[in-house]
């Protein structure tokens, strides 16, 4: 399956739904939910900036961050 047409975003996104994330689609982004049900993060479909990768791994680490703190 295809999640976003970048081919990094893809890769990250293969391996969180290894590790047991849930990937659900939607008409211009997919959504990734961590395995314990919070967070939510967003996934472009069609990323129209370089820096899209990168923005999305930062918002990983953050949610990941304060999930791991509540």
């Amino acid at each position: 399956m295809k999640y976003s047409f970048n081919k990094e975003l893809n890769h990250l996104i293969r391996q969180l739904i290894h590790q047991g994330w849930c990937y659900y689609n939607g008409s211009k982004h997919g959504r990734l939910r961590h395995p314990n049900g919070q967070p939510t993060l967003t996934v472009p479909k069609t990323p129209g900036d370089f820096r899209s990768f990168y923005n999305f791994r930062k918002d990983l680490r953050r949610a990941t961050r304060s999930h791991k703190e509540t």
